[in-house]
């Protein structure tokens, strides 16, 4: 696993008629018999156009339980730990065939055996990681896999929030219903990582967006929150991917998080996903105007989509 570098990945939007290729990383194949299992064929995700809910994929069991292993120091430095030796758990083996069976950890999936976020109020550190092939999401450190997760979302590369770590894991925001979960991933060369400097935060009360970077506020506006009968969930959550829409009816881009309508399983198709986007009026601003989604000022959206890196960790209150 790579050192941490400032994350570059800026969510530049790709249009919806030319989804991006899954990314490419350093990584061993895999076997069926090593530690993590072959990580099974990618999938192709669909655009924002064509979404679809897929539901969630019958989870057959990967056994349970690891065991513990002192990895040397050769290996743990590809992880970022500086010590002679640790005691690391050893992740549950699984093949390709099980990866295969397992729900996805996408914006269309339902990881229903994943656990609550430990701390939905908390802003992450910063730190992002990004798998370069399907690998297993884990309920724990030794514990089954519960989910596969791809290298890309929607037209985007995967880059998921790390909210707690442990020598050799980290346990980071699903992007999967439902909303406020979290997974474990082993930490070995399928995954890359990065930072990002920048948060976001949403005050439903106030209908306020707040941009930080470094902590300091760098942005505010007044922005439109779901309606009384459909709300914006208060969650946890990151910035998923940046599509542009080449026929915009209502956004010239639109920013989806990892955070699902409590209201609506469904968006005109899609897998009712909460994004950022704006409006092509300013009435919908500073009260409750959506179905869910936060619709943000055209400056507004025009900084986030240019400055703000995909995985960057979005507050709602």
């Amino acid at each position: 696993m790579a050192d941490d570098t400032e994350h570059q990945d800026q969510p530049t939007a790709v249009d919806v008629t030319s989804p991006a290729a899954p990314a490419r990383g350093r990584h061993r194949r895999p076997t069926a018999e090593s530690p993590r299992g072959r990580r099974g064929t990618r999938w192709a995700i669909g655009t924002l156009a064509a979404l679809a809910v897929l539901g969630a994929l019958t989870w057959a069991g990967c056994g349970t339980g690891g065991s513990d292993a002192v990895i040397q120091r050769g290996s743990l430095a590809r992880i970022g730990v500086d010590v002679d030796d640790v005691a690391v758990i050893e992740p549950v083996p699984v093949t390709s065939q099980q990866l295969d069976q397992l729900p996805r950890a996408d914006t269309f999936g339902t990881v229903s055996a994943a656990l609550p976020d430990p701390a939905p109020r908390d802003a992450p550190g910063g730190r992002l990681v990004h798998p370069t092939a399907v690998i297993p999401v884990y309920v724990a450190p030794g514990g089954p896999a519960i989910a596969a997760l791809p290298p890309t979302e929607l037209v985007s590369d995967t880059w998921l929030p790390v909210v707690a770590e442990q020598p050799g894991w980290a346990e980071v925001l699903l992007p999967s219903r439902p909303n406020d979960r979290a997974g474990w991933l082993y930490l070995d060369d399928t995954l890359s990582t990065a930072h990002s400097s920048y948060r976001l935060e949403v005050d439903r009360a106030r209908f306020t967006l707040d941009l930080y970077r470094d902590g300091k506020p760098v942005g505010h506006w007044t922005v439109g929150v779901g309606k009384p009968g459909s709300p914006t969930p208060a969650t946890r959550t990151f910035i998923l991917a940046s599509i542009r829409d080449v026929h915009p009816t209502f956004s010239p881009i639109i920013l989806p998080t990892g955070a699902h309508s409590d209201t609506f399983s469904t968006y005109g198709g899609g897998p009712g996903t909460v994004g950022l986007h704006t409006w092509p009026t300013a009435d919908v601003y500073g009260r409750p105007s959506s179905d869910g989604c936060i619709r943000i000022p055209p400056d507004a959206l025009q900084v986030i989509s240019t400055q703000v890196p995909i995985g960057t960790p979005v507050l709602i209150r």
